[in-house]
């Protein structure tokens, strides 16, 4: 059993942080779910889920309807929170979606808001984190600082969509990333679908 934190940034990928924050709240492993969400993960989930406004209650309503006893919001300017120390026992931190403005910070430890400095923490205790990143086409700053980041012990996992599974509907990539994303936290689950190779 075990505590998490989730980093919901502003880059597109709204439904990928609400499906994970989902399977996390659920899962028999997680204890409690940490949640930081700044205030461009606010915006872009307006444009992307249809909210009608930007406001922390809006967001914490579309992202987690069913309020649970596991789930712990944090501001992004909240740099006392526990999570923000090295001595508080989390296990791991995903951030999905991951903009490239906060992969820069957490490449270049640049801790600027309670999501920077909780992966920084993360990483300084040698404990997994998993990078969301989500943009398109990549600059060779975007891939330096992913080379940075992977060099100091993040999980890089790019927002894209797999084609095995044959998906048809939106929600179905959605859930076969949040499966990887299960699998790279090491919490055991039943979503997705893994590879078969004929035989």
């Amino acid at each position: 059993m075990s505590e998490l934190v989730l980093a919901i940034t502003g880059a597109s990928g709204s439904l990928c942080g609400r499906r994970l924050l989902a399977e996390l709240c659920r899962h028999p492993d997680v204890t409690r779910v940490n949640v930081v969400a700044s205030l461009g993960a606010r915006k872009v989930a307006r444009e992307e889920l249809g909210l009608k406004g930007e406001s922390v209650e809006e967001f914490r309503r579309a992202f987690a309807p069913e309020e649970s006893a596991r789930l712990r919001w944090f501001d992004e300017g909240d740099l006392a929170a526990p999570i923000a120390s090295g001595s508080y026992p989390c296990r791991a931190m995903a951030v999905v979606p991951c903009s490239t403005g906060t992969l820069a910070s957490i490449a270049l430890g640049a801790s600027r808001n309670l999501i920077h400095r909780a992966a920084e923490v993360t990483l300084k205790e040698r404990r997994r984190l998993v990078l969301g990143v989500r943009e398109s086409p990549y600059t060779l700053i975007h891939l330096e600082n992913m080379r940075a980041a992977t060099l100091a012990g993040a999980v890089i996992a790019p927002i894209t969509p797999m084609f095995y599974n044959r998906p048809v509907h939106l929600e179905e990539i959605v859930e076969q990333y949040t499966a990887r994303v299960m699998d790279l936290l090491d919490l055991p689950h039943s979503i997705g679908k893994r590879w078969k190779a004929d035989r």
